[in-house]
């Protein structure tokens, strides 16, 4: 009888180890689930709430669809943080809906900084367009990863991670992005922790900060992320 569990209890642990290996390509596709047609346009007037955007009638779609103009104008830095984002995800670009793709434009005034930030359910990858930014990502046992680009470099923030971008160079810098996912989600931690309605009684216990010491970063950090 002890022979017999022994065997079944083997036969298990080998099907178990099967399983996990044919699970793994499935383990390692990007973020975003593969596309199950040759494209899903965005529809952003459909009111239909689904995992992602509705697709527009194939019949109706056209090659505009398909282009995207916003990252060839330079966004507006004149606010407190000296940094403009501007995104080309499936809500301002419907042709990319269930791709697993966007891009964004990142511009900075002199000293600007896309403060730190997540981004969910992406990957992001960086290349320099001009001026010099200081960069970095914190794994999650703490550890910071942080160097200077210059003109012509590429960094690559893994999926989830907090991440910032900082302007170190005597003028404004450009940068572009590219992200595995048609909508990557993006948390500004400062906002989320001081913005976002969280109990101050909570926000007091996890910094150690006093009730009026809470209440000012608040105030700061609304302040900083006010858009013009």
């Amino acid at each position: 009888m002890a022979g017999s569990f022994s065997a079944h209890v083997l036969r298990v642990t080998v099907a178990l180890f099967v399983l996990q290996l044919a699970l793994l390509p499935m383990m390692a596709i990007a973020s975003d689930a593969d596309p199950e047609q040759d494209f899903c346009v965005a529809d952003p007037n459909n009111p239909t709430i689904v995992n992602g955007l509705v697709c527009k009638n194939p019949a109706l779609v056209k090659a505009s669809d398909f282009i995207f103009h916003g990252l060839a104008t330079p966004g507006n830095t004149n606010d407190p943080l000296g940094s403009s984002v501007t995104p080309a995800a499936a809500a301002q670009f419907p042709g990319i809906n269930t791709l697993g793709i966007s891009m964004a434009r990142l511009d900075f005034a002199k000293g600007g900084l896309v403060p730190p930030h997540t981004h969910p359910r992406a990957t992001e990858i960086i290349f320099v367009v001009e001026g010099s930014l200081l960069v970095g990502f914190v794994s999650t046992n703490g550890t910071l990863f942080a160097t200077t680009l210059q003109k012509g470099d590429v960094f690559v923030f893994p999926r989830g991670l907090l991440h910032f971008e900082l302007n170190v160079c005597d003028g404004t810098a450009t940068a572009i992005a590219a992200l595995n996912s048609q909508n990557p989600g993006t948390q500004i931690q400062a906002v989320a922790l001081f913005n976002s309605g969280i109990s101050e009684v909570v926000l007091e216990k996890a910094f150690g900060l006093g009730e009026k010491a809470v209440q000012k970063i608040e105030y700061a950090v609304e302040a900083a992320n006010k858009k013009p």
